[in-house]
This record gives structure tokens, sequence and C-alpha cells, in this order.
């Protein structure tokens, strides 16, 4: 028997100019690590590397779930309009929970379109923050799917969405990783995974916005896995060449969910991204 060190709790912040309930989990010390989850999913998949004790040592990190996600309850009258999430209101979300749990640069670390957002952030607010850790992250990929077919009243939307992103999970993941992983786009609510994915499909902002990255101030570290279909290497080396003094780092056995799908696997590299990143107030 056993009791994992992380905690959870709710932060109530203002975003799009009403209330949002939003669910957080932290574990450790020391340099604050905000930690962004993917598409359709929640901060479950960050639960690994919040129950290492050695990365826990000498960092504080932080994982919420997006409204609409996990534990994070939809915004009142959600029922009436359309979940489209776009790159403004993921920003102001962002922000609002930085500035509710009072964190002061913190290193901010994003999967897929977390990571998208990452390098957002790195052009548009580079203030806020001591560093980007941009994981299976690029300028842009149109969709190569038809995101209409995870919110259809004939098809069961999450199982939808695991049967895509299975594809993007390694041949190299432990299959219980790659059961729980798949498992949390299962359980995503109606249309949640297919709004994200407008964003991470649709907004293709970033482009023009990388050369206004600066590097010297906030560095950017970009990882990829080998076994990514949606941000392949490629995209993610054309992305990084374009961001000037931007590392990258190629995962030989990973896919789209390292943190999850291969815990493991991810975890030198991880810390490998830490380690390039300045270390600020905790």
């Amino acid at each position: 028997m056993s009791v994992e060190p992380i905690t959870g709790r709710y932060l109530t912040a203002m975003v799009e100019g009403a209330p949002r309930r939003i669910y957080f989990e932290e574990a450790g010390e020391g340099t604050p690590v905000l930690c962004l989850h993917t598409a359709g999913a929640d901060t479950r998949q960050w639960r690994h590397l919040m129950n290492d004790a050695e990365i826990t040592a000498q960092h504080r990190l932080i994982a919420f779930d997006m409204p609409l996600h996990g534990k994070s309850l939809p915004p009142e009258g959600f029922e009436t309009e359309e979940y489209l999430l776009t790159t403004d209101a993921y920003i102001e979300t962002i922000l609002a929970v930085m500035d509710g749990l009072g964190l002061d640069k913190p290193i901010l670390a994003g999967c897929s379109m977390g990571g998208r957002i990452a390098l957002q952030l790195a052009a548009l607010h580079p203030d806020r923050f001591a560093g980007f850790i941009a994981i299976e992250a690029s300028d842009f990929q149109p969709a190569w799917y038809d995101i209409d077919w995870f919110h259809r009243p004939d098809a069961h939307g999450g199982e939808m969405g695991a049967a895509l992103v299975s594809a993007n999970i390694s041949p190299h993941a432990p299959n219980s990783e790659r059961w729980n992983t798949l498992w949390m786009f299962m359980q995503s609510g109606p249309g949640v995974f297919r709004g994200d994915l407008s964003f991470y499909t649709r907004d293709d902002s970033l482009i023009a916005r990388l050369g206004q990255i600066d590097t010297a101030k906030t560095p950017v570290h970009i990882i990829v896995g080998a076994y990514d279909l949606t941000c392949t290497p490629e995209d993610a080396k054309r992305t990084a060449d374009a961001i000037p003094g931007a590392t990258l780092a190629v995962m030989d056995e990973l896919g789209h969910f390292p943190m999850s799908e291969h815990p493991e696997g991810f975890r030198p590299f991880f810390i490998e991204a830490l380690a390039k990143m300045p270390k600020s107030a905790a």
C-alpha cells in the first residue's frame, strides 16, 4: 500500500469574462514547472513524472485540466454553444491559472496542443516564463483526418479518438501504459477532442511568429518522438530551425504522448530538458 505525493485542488479563475472552476494537481518543491496536457486528455498524462522523487526534489510540477477536460467542469451554458478552442482563449486560460496560483516565471512544459501553445507563449508572452519545453510541437499541421468524426450521434467520440491516437503511440510503449493513455481519450467529453483539434489543425498563426521568439531570454527546447505521425521529427526540426537558438531532441522509441505512453523512456529526455532551463523562484 502506498499514498502518492500528488495533491489535487480546485482554482476558480476568470476566463473570457466568466468564472472557470479548474482542477489542478501538483507535487514537489523548487522551480515551478507548469505542465499542459494534450488535446482531449487531462493531467493524468503527467502522473508518472509527478511521482518521480528525483525530479520533484528540485521542481514543483503543476498540471491542470483545461475547462471541459478531466475534472474541470464546462463553463455555464456550454450546452448551448459549440466548443472550439482558440489560441486566445487557450493563452488566457493558462495565464489566469498562473495568476491564480501566483506562479512567477515558471517553466512551461506542454505536449501536442500544449507544445503548440508553449511556442505561441514564447512569441507573445516570453516575460511571463523562465523557459519552454515544447513536446511533440511544431508550427502547424493541417488535419489528415476528418475531425467531425469525433462528435457524431452515430459514433462514440471517445473511442474514435482513441482509435486515432493509437496510431501515434510507439510500438515500444508498455502495453499497460498504451491502454492507460487510450482510456483517457475514451473518457473525453462529447465534442471536446474535436474542439481541441480545431485549434490544433486550423490555427496557423504561429508560423509567422516563430521569428519573434528570443531564446537568449527564454530558452526553447523541442522534443519529438520518432513514432509520431501527427508531429513528425521533420515537422519539429523545421520548427526548431525557424527559431534562432532553439534546441531539438528526437526520441527514437517514443510517440506522440511520451510522458504517458512510455514514462521510463521519456524520463531522461525530460530531465535533459529541465537542465536546459534556468532556475526561477519557487
